[in-house]
């Protein structure tokens, strides 16, 4: 059967030595049981992230990213383009929307793109790892790899802004999305009852307005832990690392004994996939998910 190819996007903070490199040792396991075929873009460049909105004005915005489109579009073509991470889909389909929406602004983009010899017809599908996931594969099939389940592991599914919010995953509630829980589940693992799993980190709070941030971190964390949770899973890089790195910040100043693992839905399905600890990325945690990694042994 041939594999299911997409033209993947891999983003910056999955490379080697950042702070999601273990999201993209993850996904590689999951993608070879599924049978998918992720083909890197070549000189793909950063989203802009949250920067792409500081100052520069739409258009260096949306042209960073139609840069991507554009690559893409000619590199391989007939491919949709997945992103692993929410921050560069939600900027990646935002700028697909707003170019099919408006002819000026897509005029404007090809002359900036024309410096690079590059055009963007705007024929590429922006697309998050997990609608690939849902909607391409479905949950039987998400199902039937698993050899190891993650038998009497609790969970909560801590979904974000980014994944939920404007767009979403078609069908889902903005106010309480199911498919964090779903995937949960369709690994062997109970979701736990979780009242935070829209709200968000702060995001680039983290840095500016430390206070703000760590007070809604502290929030989801300790919901996690009246749902009964071993550990939190997400689908963001930024939310993985903030709700995992500041939990030390937070005792400190508080006095709390926080100490809940956060990790990525791809790391729950390499392990019960057959995965090693390794080959998940787990020791790339700094808050180690002990009883995942114990099911990896077995």
């Amino acid at each position: 059967m041939a594999k299911k190819q997409y033209a993947f996007y891999p983003g910056c903070s999955s490379q080697k030595g950042a702070t999601a490199s273990n999201f993209l040792t993850s996904l590689d396991v999951v993608v070879q049981k599924l049978d998918l075929q992720l083909n890197e873009i070549p000189d793909w460049n950063c989203c802009g992230a949250s920067i792409g909105y500081a100052e520069g004005g739409e258009l260096p915005r949306l042209v960073i990213n139609a840069r991507n489109l554009a690559i893409a579009e000619k590199e391989l073509p007939g491919q949709d383009m997945v992103s692993g991470c929410p921050a560069c889909w939600l900027a990646t389909r935002e700028t697909h929307e707003r170019l099919a929406e408006h002819a000026n602004l897509l005029a404007e983009t090809n002359v900036a793109l024309k410096e690079a010899g590059l055009n963007l017809n705007n024929t590429v599908r922006a697309r998050h790892m997990t609608e690939v996931l849902i909607e391409d594969i479905g949950w039987d099939a998400m199902k039937a790899p698993v050899v190891k389940p993650l038998d009497h592991l609790k969970i909560a599914g801590y979904v974000g802004c980014q994944t939920n919010r404007p767009f979403g995953i078609a069908g889902e509630s903005f106010e309480n999305p199911k498919y964090l829980d779903k995937m949960i589940e369709t690994v062997g693992a109970e979701a736990v009852k979780y009242d935070q799993k829209v709200t968000c980190c702060g995001g680039a709070l983290a840095f500016s307005e430390p206070d703000k941030s760590q007070k809604q971190i502290r929030d989801i964390v300790e919901a996690a832990y009246d749902g009964g949770a071993d550990l939190i899973v997400t689908p963001c890089q930024l939310c993985q690392a903030n709700v995992e790195v500041y939990q030390s910040e937070i005792n400190k100043k508080h006095g709390t004994k926080l100490n809940m693992p956060v990790v990525y839905y791809t790391q729950l399905m390499s392990i019960a996939y057959g995965g090693t600890a390794q080959q998940a990325g787990l020791d790339g945690q700094v808050i180690k998910a002990d009883k995942l990694a114990a099911i990896a042994k077995k």
